[in-house]
C-alpha cells in the first residue's frame, strides 16, 4: 500500500517555503495554494488507486520484446491511457501547445507521488516532459507545430538518446552520424539505454538523438540534435510511414522491469528521416535542457523510492511482533531502539531531500518568472547550483534508504513477496541515471562552483546563516536544531573555500573530494531546511499539532543522528585528497 505524503507536502509547500510568492506572477495567472492543493489531493487519487496497484505486478511481467516491438504489461498500458484521459501530461505543458503551464514546484511535488506509485511508469512521462521543454526552447516553429500539442497531451512520448556502446558518458565519442541528402538528414547508427525507446502505449514515440553530421568536428562541438520519429508524421500533423529506427533487444536489468531500456537501430534499411533542432554542430546545449529537467526528476526519485520503502517498513514495524517486553510477552518491533533508529533515520532523511527539491524547483520558477530582473538572476544561479547536488545526494539516500527498508523487514525483507526488495532494486538505477553521482560532483565543483569562484554558493550560504541565527533562541537548549545547523554551516563554508583554493592550484586535488563535497552540501542545506522546519512547527504553523510534534521529533533526529555526518564529510574535503593522488 501506498499513501501520497500530502500533509507533509503541502507543509514544505506552503509553510516552509512560502510558495506563495508564485501568486499574481503574470506566468501563473491561476496558481494559488487552493489550486495546488487541488492538484495534490487529485494526484494522490490517481497514485493511490491506479498507479500503485501497476507496481508489483509490472515488476513481475516485465516488459517484452517482441519482432513486432515491445510490450509493456496490460496494466501499466491502461494506466497510462488514464493518465493521459485525466490530463496529467498536460500539467507541465507549455499553454502555446495546450499545456497548463503549472510551475516547476508544484510539478515535481506531484512526480514524486508518480514515482513513488510506480517508478517505471513515471519515467516514460519524464522523459517525454524532457523532450517537450528542450522542443519548446530550440525546435522552429514548425517542429513545435507538428510536434508538440501530442507530446504535451501525451498521445505520443518522447526519448533522449544520448548513450552508445563505446560512448557512455564521454559523449564526444558519439559516432551516429547524420548524412544531409536534398531530402533531410538521413541518421545511421546505435543507441542503448534508451528508457520507453519502444512500446505500445502510445501511437508513436519522438526521439531526440545526438548525432554527428558528416564532416563535423570531432569531441563534442561536432554534435547536433535531431527530431527521428518513429512513426513519420505529415505537416499536417497525420501519421505516415514507419521511419528507419528499430528496438533491437531490451536489457535484462536489476529493476525498473516495466520500464523497457531498448537497444536502437537507426538507418539499418536506407537511413532513419531526422530533422535538425537548433544549429548544426550546437547539440550538446540543446541536450543539455534536456538533460536538466531529467536531472532534477531524477533527483526527486530518490526520496520518492525512499517515502515509499519508509511506509512499507513502518507498516512492518508496528505489526511484526519479536522480542519480548519488560512483561515477557512478544512486542512490535518497533519498540526496539534499533528498528526506531532506522525508521527515523529513513522518515527524516526523506523530508530533508523532499524540501530541498522543492526548494530548488521554486528558485528554478523564480529564475524564470519573477517580474524583478535581480532576483530572475540570483534564483536562476541558485536553482543551477543546487541541479547536481538534489540529484546525486537524494539518489545516494533513496538506495540507502531502501537499503534499510530491507532491513528492517529482516529476512523477510529480502524475500521477494514482501516488495521491499523491488524498492530497492528500482532506487538502485538513480545514482546512474542522467549522470551518475561522480558526473554530479564534477559538474557541482566545476560548472557550478567553479565558474563564479563559489559567488552563488556563498550567497546561499550567507542567506542560510542570516536565517539559522534569527531562528536561534536566546539561551540555546542542548542539541538546539538551529545550532546544529549552524556548526554544520561553518564546516561547509570552510570546505567552499577550500574547494575554491583547490580550484585555482590543482584541479585533481579538488576532483578527489568532489563526491564528500556534494554530500557535505546536500546534509547541510538539509539541516538548514530542517531547521526552518522545526521552528514553524514549534510556532504551530503548517499542519495539525500530530503531525508538527512528529515534525519537531523528526528534526531532532536529523540534527544529532544525520547532520554530523556532514562535519566528517567536511574533514574528508579537508585532508583526504593526497591519499588518493598518491
Amino acid at each position: 500500500m501506498y499513501t501520497a505524503p500530502l500533509a507533509d507536502i503541502r507543509f514544505v509547500l506552503h509553510a516552509l517555503l512560502g510558495d506563495q510568492v508564485l501568486e499574481g506572477l503574470n506566468d501563473f495567472p491561476d496558481y494559488s495554494t487552493d489550486f495546488a492543493d487541488s492538484v495534490l489531493a487529485e494526484a494522490a487519487q490517481f497514485a493511490e488507486g491506479v498507479l500503485a496497484p501497476t507496481n508489483a505486478p509490472g515488476d513481475r511481467e516485465g516488459a517484452l520484446w517482441t519482432a513486432d516491438g515491445v510490450v509493456v504489461p496490460a496494466a501499466m498500458k491502461d494506466a497510462y491511457h488514464r493518465f493521459v484521459e485525466a490530463g496529467w501530461p498536460t500539467l507541465r505543458g507549455p499553454p502555446s501547445s495546450g499545456g497548463q503551464g503549472a510551475p516547476m514546484v508544484l510539478c515535481a511535488a506531484v512526480e514524486e507521488l508518480w514515482a513513488s506509485a510506480n517508478l517505471s511508469f513515471k519515467l516514460c512521462h519524464m522523459l517525454t516532459s524532457a523532450a517537450v521543454e528542450s522542443i519548446e526552447q530550440r525546435g522552429s516553429e514548425e517542429q513545435r507545430r507538428i510536434y508538440l500539442p501530442k507530446l504535451v497531451s501525451g498521445e505520443w512520448t518522447g526519448t533522449m538518446n544520448l548513450t552508445e556502446p563505446l560512448a557512455g558518458s564521454d559523449l564526444g565519442l558519439i559516432r551516429t552520424r547524420a548524412e544531409a541528402t536534398p531530402a533531410g538528414f538521413r541518421l545511421y547508427g546505435q543507441k542503448i539505454f534508451i528508457s520507453w525507446g519502444d512500446h505500445d502505449v502510445a501511437d508513436n514515440i519522438i526521439h531526440l538523438v545526438l548525432a554527428r553530421i558528416d564532416g563535423a568536428p570531432a569531441g563534442t562541438k561536432g554534435l547536433s540534435l535531431f527530431i527521428v520519429p518513429k512513426v513519420l508524421v505529415s505537416a499536417d500533423g497525420t501519421l505516415g510511414a514507419r521511419n528507419d529506427v528499430h528496438c533491437l533487444s531490451i536489457e535484462r536489468k536489476l529493476g525498473i522491469h516495466a520500464s523497457p531500456t531498448c537497444v536502437m537501430s537507426y538507418g539499418d534499411r536506407g537511413g532513419a528521416i531526422g530533422y535538425l533542432v537548433g544549429e548544426p554542430n550546437r547539440g550538446l546545449e540543446s541536450i543539455f535542457i534536456m538533460m536538466n529537467a531529467a536531472r532534477l526528476s531524477v533527483g526527486l526519485e530518490g526520496y520518492a523510492i525512499g517515502e515509499r520503502a519508509y511506509q512499507q517498513a513502518a507498516a512492518w514495524a508496528v505489526t511484526r511482533r519479536q522480542g519480548k517486553s519488560p512483561a515477557a510477552t512478544p512486542v512490535a518491533i518497533a519498540s526496539h531502539p534499533d528498528v526506531r533508529r532506522m525508521l527515523l533515520s529513513m522518515r527524516a532523511s526523506v523530508e530533508a531531500a523532499r524540501a530541498l527539491a522543492l526548494y530548488t524547483a521554486l528558485q528554478l520558477d523564480l529564475g524564470a518568472h519573477a517580474p524583478d530582473a535581480s532576483l530572475r538572476t540570483q534564483a536562476q544561479a541558485r536553482g543551477d547550483l543546487l541541479i547536481p547536488i538534489v540529484k546525486a545526494w537524494s539518489t545516494e539516500m533513496g538506495v540507502e534508504v531502501a537499503s534499510m527498508g530491507i532491513q528492517v523487514h529482516g529476512g523477510m525483507g529480502y524475500i521477494e513477496d514482501t516488495a521491499a526488495a523491488q524498492l530497492m532494486r528500482d532506487a538502485r538505477i538513480g545514482p546512474i541515471y542522467e549522470g551518475t553521482t561522480g558526473i554530479q560532483a564534477l559538474d557541482l565543483i566545476s560548472r557550478k562552483v567553479g565558474r563564479d569562484q563559489g559567488a552563488a554558493l556563498f550567497d546561499l550560504l550567507e542567506q542560510m546563516r542570516h536565517e539559522l541565527e534569527a531562528l536561534q533562541p536566546n539561551k540555546p537548549a542542548d542539541h538546539d536544531m538551529c545550532a546544529e545547523a549552524l556548526v554544520a554551516l561553518v564546516a561547509l563554508k570552510h570546505s567552499a573555500h577550500l574547494l575554491v583554493g583547490y580550484l585555482a592550484h590543482d584541479v585533481t586535488h579538488a576532483q578527489t573530494i568532489a563526491v564528500p563535497f556534494l554530500k557535505q552540501c546536500g546534509l547541510t542545506m538539509g539541516g538548514w531546511l530542517m531547521a526552518k522546519a522545526d521552528a514553524l512547527a514549534a510556532a504551530g504553523v503548517g499542519g495539525s499539532s500530530e503531525f508538527l510534534t512528529a515534525k519537531r521529533l523528526t528534526a531532532r533526529f536529523y540534527a544529532t543522528h544525520l547532520l554530523p555526518q556532514a562535519i566528517a564529510f567536511g574533514r574528508t574535503v579537508e585532508c583526504g585528497a593526497n591519499c588518493l593522488i598518491d
